[in-house]
């Protein structure tokens, strides 16, 4: 039986899950850097290592409320299309196996977040996590302007 790894993390009260193969790194919250003129959904800039970072909230992406970030705040590095980008969620919990009989099609009635950006859903003994696309959270438009957000630092 195949299965898929994830990170799995919450924001807000849900939980999602990222294909480990796009992911890079799971860094403790720093201070970013503002950069004027971005998209809101971009918090700005990280020095990682060496290596400048544009930061992207999916609460705000997900059009959620704000929440003071805190100890729990994690930056997931993860790759989508040549390009790396911090994730801000509110907290990471597992890096799990998910066995492919237990995911399922996005469901046609699911609300809340734009239903483009999710896979599929996986059922995890009692729990519900939301597999995401990577490659779909950032449109190609989104890529463009965060090159040139990361040019301008």
């Amino acid at each position: 039986m195949a299965t898929t790894q994830q990170v799995v993390f919450k924001i807000d009260k849900e939980e999602y899950g990222l294909d480990i193969m796009s992911v890079n790194g799971i860094e403790k919250y720093q201070e970013v850097v503002k950069i004027p003129n971005s998209p809101e959904y971009v918090d700005g800039i990280i020095n990682l290592r060496g290596e400048v970072l544009p930061v992207f909230s999916l609460r705000k992406k997900f059009k959620l409320e704000d929440k003071e970030y805190d100890d729990k705040t994690k930056i997931i590095v993860a790759y989508t299309n040549n390009m790396k980008i911090g994730f801000v969620v509110d907290m990471v919990i597992e890096i799990i196996n998910i066995d492919e009989d237990s995911v399922e099609a996005t469901p046609k009635i699911l609300t809340g977040i734009d239903r483009r950006y999710i896979r599929s859903v996986a059922k995890v003994e009692d729990r519900m996590i939301i597999l995401l696309d990577i490659e779909l959270i950032v449109s190609d438009e989104e890529k463009l302007s965060l090159g040139e957000v990361v040019e301008m630092a």
